[in-house]
């Protein structure tokens, strides 16, 4: 059997075994009540085979109902008919107008019913002893219709019932769908908002001072002067963070584009750190691959954060960053020789939070403490076996 096959006829045989079991206990009440009835006749191979055949039929009732319920009702009548095991004979047909109605061929469940009370009554009739011939019928026939009455509405009942929790769970499933639109659409509206912002204020900000600092150099090479190298930091961070910015808004405008930077881009976050004046060293272990979009990106952050805290507050300093590729994982760490220390660790401000929310966002792990030998270091571990 194909494995994809398996589970499927587990759970079928999950769903049939209690119909296995019902026929199996009814075919040997059957037998069992035929030999110790005391009006029974002596039971043969073929009242055997009868029975058997109920407790067949019986088991695949869930399946098959319709065949099930014509073969239960000629197998008991036949079983009526020659060994008269009395209202145990009933049984296993009540049991298949039960499921016959419950799956909803209601036609078929009552025509069995009607069916094998009339043979019943017609058995009865030919037998009934001379000096009480109405008696024994009347109570035998009045018990045997309670009860395929009962049968029959307590089918219809299960099948209306289940039919209302289906549209339960329907509209269940309609109203969380219709909550998951509401949700997506004010998630929009704030995104629209958010880029609104962002562009009525930092827009304006970052371009002054990109044009400021674009202005700077333009006179310090016109007078000759060759412009100094924290000037020139300015001016790249300043033409960066507007890329970075426009890359944003596209996002929050239309959030199916996907956000461009990722850990391929690592070495140009390296390169703008050195032109700010801090020695970067950037180390690959292992085989570069392609990683989840959010994975790809959340890395990315934590080491522009990272160099971007380095620059800000490790002094003259050198930073390391190491990029692990493993099979179950993704590494990523930033450390530097700066001026941290346990004694003195860093206050942690709202790059560090956003970094962590960042990584535990996505079922990481994320270590940023001062290290023992002086300096600061982050550690970012984002699992890649889909738990993210």
């Amino acid at each position: 059997m194909l494995p994809w096959r398996r589970p499927f006829y587990s759970a079928l045989m999950r769903r049939d075994m209690p119909y296995a079991l019902s026929g199996l206990a009814l075919a040997v009440l059957l037998l069992a009540n035929a030999v110790i009835a005391p009006d029974a006749a002596p039971v043969r191979a073929v009242d055997v085979a009868l029975v058997l055949s109920t407790g067949v039929a019986v088991a695949v009732c869930r399946r098959y109902p319709v065949v099930a319920v014509v073969a239960v009702t000629a197998a008991m009548l036949a079983l009526h008919v020659r060994v008269h095991p009395g209202v145990s004979a009933a049984f296993p047909v009540l049991g298949a107008v039960y499921v016959t109605a419950w799956q909803g061929h209601r036609a078929a469940a009552g025509l069995a019913s009607v069916v094998f009370l009339a043979g019943f009554l017609a058995r009865d009739v030919s037998v009934a002893p001379a000096d009480r011939p109405g008696q024994q019928v009347v109570e035998r026939t009045a018990l045997l219709l309670g009860w395929f009455v009962a049968a029959n509405v307590a089918g219809l009942v299960a099948r209306q019932r289940r039919a209302y929790l289906e549209l339960v769970e329907q509209r269940a499933i309609e109203a969380e769908r219709t909550r998951e639109e509401m949700a997506l659409r004010r998630a929009g509206e704030e995104r629209l908002r958010i880029a609104r912002d962002l562009h009525d204020s930092l827009t304006h900000s970052i371009s002054v001072i990109k044009v400021q600092a674009g202005i700077a150099v333009h006179l310090a090479r016109k007078h000759g002067e060759e412009p100094s190298a924290a000037l020139l930091a300015i001016q790249e961070a300043g033409g960066a963070a507007m890329r970075e910015l426009r890359a944003t808004l596209d996002v929050l405008r239309s959030p199916s584009d996907g956000d461009p930077v990722g850990l391929a881009r690592v070495g140009e976050l390296a390169e703008r750190t050195r032109a700010a004046g801090v020695d970067v060293q950037v180390k690959v272990i292992g085989q570069r691959r392609d990683l989840p979009a959010e994975v790809d990106q959340a890395g990315y952050r934590v080491v522009q954060e990272a160099l971007t805290n380095v620059a800000r507050h490790a002094g003259s300093a050198t930073a390391q960053v190491h990029v692990e590729y493993a099979p179950a994982q993704l590494t990523v760490s930033v450390t530097d020789d700066g001026q941290a220390s346990p004694a003195r660790p860093p206050t942690p401000g709202v790059g560090l939070r956003g970094m962590r929310e960042r990584v535990t966002g996505l079922g990481g792990t994320l270590q940023a403490a001062a290290r023992d030998g002086g300096g600061f270091g982050v550690r970012a571990t984002f699992p890649l076996d889909g738990s993210a």
